[in-house]
């Protein structure tokens, strides 16, 4: 019997998980594989290994793992498919395979230009848009946030785009913001490239009130992305790949 096993960052806010959990839900309705489980990779339960269990113990003979992450990271490469190598020793009859994040994907920059658009402000010749990723150490995190940068700048035909992290990654929020206050560009629109509220939405709300409300410059801070729908269609794209055991999948028997 199939399984999925949907894999969620988790977070020390209990609202941020709240809605986590109730996207998955909704995922989890739209699809007919009878053995369904969700969890959190750190910081709330439950476990990657109570759900893996969970399913196990379900009947589930093949487990189709979905990583509902932004970006290719370090925990989407490694910390991820280390604790199922570890777990998947424990039930060696079950297979299990294991697919891509989110990742870089047209729907993505449709949501940003959503959250442009819903703020009502007009984007002028003079505006200019300042992503925010999370951040990490990893490489190819910077080079998919700037990749989606990029389209949309394409696709909403914006005049620029910056990139910047809330940590381990260069330029920093402070630093990129003091770059867009040194531009030409009169208004700054806000996009934080996170799923969930919470901590790092507080930080950039601090940040832009603290140092960079001197009446200069018209800074706009856009809704996170949030669990949005399309990202719904994106998880779907994502099982279907796992179920067609199409190229870039990882595979565990």
């Amino acid at each position: 019997m199939e399984a999925i096993l949907y894999i969620c960052h988790g977070s020390r806010v209990k609202k941020a998980c709240e809605q986590a959990i109730d996207f998955i839900k909704k995922c989890m309705a739209q699809n007919p594989v009878p053995i369904q489980e969700y969890c959190f990779l750190e910081l709330a339960a439950p476990t990657i290994e109570d759900a893996y269990e969970r399913c196990v113990q379900r009947g589930a003979t093949k487990i189709f793992v979905l990583p509902v992450l932004l970006l290719t990271a370090v925990h989407a490469k490694e910390d991820i498919p280390n604790e199922l190598e570890r777990i998947r020793k424990r039930f060696p009859n079950v297979e299990m395979v294991y697919g891509r994040p989110i990742g870089v994907h047209p729907h993505m920059v449709d949501i940003l230009i959503e959250r442009l658009y819903e703020t009502t402000e007009e984007l002028s010749e003079d505006s200019m848009v300042l992503l925010i990723g999370r951040g990490s150490s990893d490489p190819d995190v910077k080079r998919d946030l700037t990749e989606i940068a990029q389209l949309l700048k394409r696709k909403a035909g914006l005049n620029r785009v910056d990139t910047c992290y809330l940590t381990a990654a260069k330029p920093g929020l402070e630093e990129a913001l003091l770059t867009a206050k040194q531009s030409s560009y009169k208004k700054i629109f806000i996009i934080p490239y996170l799923l969930f509220t919470g901590i790092l939405m507080n930080t950039i709300k601090k940040t832009i009130k603290i140092s960079f409300a001197d009446g200069e410059k018209e800074y706009i801070l856009c809704n996170y992305l949030g669990y949005h729908p399309l990202i719904e269609n994106i998880l779907k794209e994502r099982f279907t790949e796992l179920a067609g055991e199409v190229d870039r999948v990882s595979h565990y028997a």
